[in-house]
């Protein structure tokens, strides 16, 4: 018993009253893991119940693994007997020993996403339908999402608003697609992952026996990250605790960021309607982060109107100030937040390690992984690969380099059939094999291919050789930036990668767009002399070329998504790209939950920080090949000024005659002047009016009212004439002021 004497009165409450329904909401930092853990030692020491009737859920492996190893040294090897794991997992091994209930065999396949895919690619081709409407992607995501909704193929079918939805969207045959995909799976006796959650409750609804089964033998039920449950997850969690309401759940509210992938905040917020004799156990003190730290945090979250009431406080230090880095550029901030961490180093005696960057999106990593690597400082990527090592950049770059050198055989292997063009891996083997034959270059035998390969397949690669000759003369005329975006257009990756609007399919479209971006930045670097792509390559090819990759066992900065930072902590977080429209993502911004889940990032991001939190933004960025104006996330506007620091030293902003903390106060003040017009939030995007058409904006002059698609009606407040590419500053009636580049917005101009 002695391991409950670590515990602080709210922990050692959450241990030991084990009866009845409890919700434990654990802040960040409070030490939930030794509380659940030291709750399952206490049923099984304590109370003297046997392992085989408690029944813990977790969203990883590693959690738990981690948990079950804990509660063996206060038990023993008893623990082994914990019906614990995964909520996949444990409810594969139940369907495993009940799967003739619902006609599967014992030993059904489960499908990975892959798997899934390949069939729905296969069902597609067999209904004869249009792969480039019914992609693989999409249809897989709509069958995942109805499944996780708990809508079998039967009610979907059935359903008029999701067939109005389907026809509406071009797609009106998903649903026969979701019929056939799931007789499939049940002929091949298989499920998909989604299968294991959907198919655990229909054997519970249709078979009582079985759910009463599982009711006695669950004596006590625990569900960890409770926030981030779905629908379909806490269903089953309810009925197998319901008969002795022995259920406790544990989580955060205010950590509750997967929305996208079906976590419904409603099952934390909503708990106590479920269970009216609930007890509910606060853990507030955070044992991670510094004073400064914790009450910035509690600032940011407190803007959220949809949350648990929580007080978060620490006795540890205050610490020190945020430091707040500003950037003329996304490159220069690279740049300055490699710099930080060098001089952090070198001054506090601290390791790679020691350091994180989190990023909102994946592209944002290239500019920070350059930087660090020109100061050789050593990083690993957490959750994805090396920017230069992912498959679209890879792809993109291998065109790059074959239209520069015709004879690299592996770029050839990787772009000849991608996008697809009827050059299967055979005709490949063989134009290899007749160059090293007759002993001529690759291009030789591609030119001559009607020598090597006969029909079709000569005529794609024919095809392919004069593509490849028009990016060549593109390369020799045009600058680098020029010529790239040429090649990525007429490879038909751009388009390709456009086309799927699922999450990764965006997440990879717009790394290929930072690759681009990548360039145009070479290109207006007035330092450079040598504007071709060939010389961009060369200096891609050294950054790229050092030896990063392999775990060597040498200290990293860790650099990784922040969704991908949960559960994690670091002794210095960089929280980069603070800009609106990135952070918070332009596509959460329609809507009040939308937004709310974004600032709940930002407040994992925050709290991940146990001594020193950096804060940075640019004030422009390259997005879609154009230098983009950018203005700092309204999240840093949240943080009292009290709390900040405005970098004088690595921001280059100029001494005032101010006190630090005089200084921080009217530079978020100044700020705020700036950015008072931003909306809370939006409970919906603008419709135009029927009649909308975009004007000719060539007389567009101040003081004129217009009309825009998604902002809706405003007054032109100022017009930028200057360079190239004309520019307007509108105050939007709902959207408030926005700075609009004139060749791409669409405004209808309405008379006064």
């Amino acid at each position: 018993m002695d391991y409950l004497k670590s515990l602080n009165e709210p922990q050692y409450e959450g241990a030991v009253n084990t009866e009845g329904p409890t919700m434990i909401i654990a802040g960040a930092g409070s030490g939930k893991t030794r509380v659940l853990t030291y709750r399952i030692a206490y049923l099984i020491e304590k109370k003297g119940v046997d392992p085989f009737n408690i029944l813990a859920l977790t969203f990883t492996n590693k959690a738990a693994k981690e948990m079950r190893d804990r509660i063996e040294k206060v038990v023993g090897t008893e623990a082994r007997n914990l019906w614990m794991g995964t909520f996949h997992s444990v409810f594969a091994r139940i369907l495993r020993a009940e799967a003739d209930k619902l006609g599967y065999p014992s030993n059904f396949t489960i499908y990975d996403t892959d798997d899934s895919k390949q069939l729905i690619k296969s069902i597609v081709k067999e209904l004869g339908l249009d792969d480039k409407i019914y992609k693989p992607n999409v249809v897989f995501n709509r069958i995942s999402g109805a499944k996780n909704r708990l809508i079998s193929w039967r009610e979907y079918i059935n359903n008029p608003i999701f067939r109005a939805d389907d026809e509406s969207n071009m797609k009106p045959e998903l649903g026969k697609i979701y019929k056939i995909y799931s007789e499939r799976c049940f002929k091949a006796g298989a499920m998909d992952f989604d299968d294991l959650l959907f198919n655990t409750n229909v054997l519970f609804k249709q078979h009582i026996d079985v759910l009463n089964k599982y009711q006695q033998r669950f004596h006590y039920v625990m569900v960890d990250e409770f926030q981030d449950t779905n629908i379909s997850q806490y269903l089953i969690t309810k009925k197998l605790s319901a008969v002795r309401q022995n259920i406790c759940v544990v989580g955060d509210d205010a950590q509750s960021i997967y929305a996208f992938r079906g976590a419904d905040i409603q099952n934390i917020l909503n708990f106590e309607k479920d269970y009216p004799d609930l007890r509910v156990i606060k853990l507030e003190q955070n044992y991670r982060s510094t004073k400064t730290i914790v009450n910035a945090a509690n600032a940011i979250i407190s803007k959220n109107r949809a949350q648990l009431k929580k007080n978060v406080w620490t006795d540890n230090d205050e610490g020190s100030l945020i430091e707040l880095l500003k950037a003329n550029s996304d490159n220069e901030e690279g740049k300055l937040v490699a710099s930080s961490i060098f001089e952090e180093k070198m001054q506090n005696q601290l390791q790679n390690s020691d350091f994180a960057i989190l990023y909102r999106t994946n592209s944002q990593s290239r500019a920070i992984e350059e930087a660090l690597r020109r100061m050789n400082i050593k990083y690993k990527i957490v959750g994805g690969l090396s920017f230069y090592q992912r498959k679209e950049i890879k792809d993109l770059m291998a065109y790059l380099r074959f239209a520069i050198n015709h004879n690299d055989e592996q770029s050839l292997r990787r772009i000849i059939n991608y996008p697809k063009r009827g050059i299967g891996d055979t005709s490949v083997d063989k134009i290899i094999v007749a160059a090293n034959d007759h002993d001529i270059s690759l291009w030789e035998v591609l030119t001559n291919i009607s020598s090597f390969l006969p029909g079709r397949a000569a005529n794609a690669v024919m095809d392919f050789v004069t593509l490849i000759k028009r990016f060549k003369h593109d390369i020799e005329t045009k600058d680098a930036y020029e010529a790239a975006n040429l090649i990525a257009k007429g490879s038909g990756i751009l388009k390709e990668l456009y086309e799927d609007k699922t999450v990764e399919g965006l997440s990879r479209y717009e790394n290929v767009q930072e690759l681009l971006n990548a360039v145009k930045e070479y290109v207006d670097d007035p330092e450079k002399e040598d504007k071709s792509l060939g010389a961009f390559l060369q200096e891609i090819a050294l950054i790229t070329g050092v030896d990063n990759d392999k775990d060597d066992g040498e200290e990293k900065v860790t650099l990784m998504t922040i969704h991908m930072a949960k559960g994690l902590e670091f002794k210095n977080v960089y929280i980069v790209g603070l800009e609106e429209d990135l952070f918070p993502s332009q596509m959460m911004l329609s809507s009040r939950a939308d937004l709310e889940e974004e600032r709940r990032l930002f407040y994992v991001a925050v709290t991940r920080a146990e001594r020193k939190l950096f804060l940075s933004y640019a004030l422009s960025r390259y997005r879609f090949g154009r230098l983009k104006n950018c203005e700092p996330s309204r999240f840093i506007d949240e943080i009292d000024p009290m709390f900040i620091k405005v970098s004088k030293k690595y921001g280059k902003v100029e001494s005032s005659g101010l006190s630090g903390d005089d200084y921080a106060k009217n530079f978020i003040n100044g700020m705020r002047k700036t950015t008072t017009s931003r909306p809370v939030a939006k409970t919906s995007t603008y419709k135009p009016s029927a009649d909308f058409e975009p004007s000719d904006t060539s007389g567009l002059q101040a003081g004129m009212k217009v009309e825009h698609p998604k902002f809706g009606y405003g007054m032109v407040t100022e017009m930028d004439e200057s360079g190239a590419n004309r520019k307007a500053k509108v105050h939007f009636d709902d959207f408030g002021e926005k700075t609009l580049l004139l060749s791409f917005a669409k405004l209808k101009i309405h008379s006064n």
